[in-house]
């Protein structure tokens, strides 16, 4: 079955950085575009950063853009989240996911994704 699991999480101080990976089984990766989200507590979900099948078209939320950057791995199966430059409003609960190179929503609607991990925990303190 399709798995898609994230690492990296942990505690950082603000102005640091991070690095989060997602690994992906049970699905032909180049043909599935990757989004990682977040979610706080008491707040939604949110989007973070986009990359296409192919890698070829990246997209972030503004409060991260300049950053964090997104990346893939095809030949591993793998999307890296770096975050730089980390702010306290950065804690959350990260999220990476999946879907068809072919779904045309918008990157950012978390229900157009038919994949998710678990989450990885990311914590910066001030």
């Amino acid at each position: 079955q399709v798995q898609l699991v994230e690492s990296g999480g942990g505690l950082v101080q603000a102005g640091g950085s991070l690095r989060l990976s997602c690994a992906a089984s049970g699905l032909t990766f180049s043909s599935y575009a990757v989004g990682w989200f977040r979610q706080a507590p008491g707040k939604e979900r949110e989007f973070v950063a986009f990359i296409s099948s192919s890698g070829g078209s990246t997209n972030y939320a503004n409060s991260v853009k300049g950053r964090f950057t997104i990346s893939r791995d095809n030949a591993k199966n793998t999307v890296h989240l770096q975050m730089n430059s980390v702010k306290p409003e950065d804690t959350a609960v990260y999220y990476c996911a999946a879907r068809s190179l072919w779904n045309s929503a918008s990157y950012s609607y978390s229900r157009s994704y038919g994949y998710w991990g678990q989450g990885t925990q990311v914590t910066v303190s001030s």
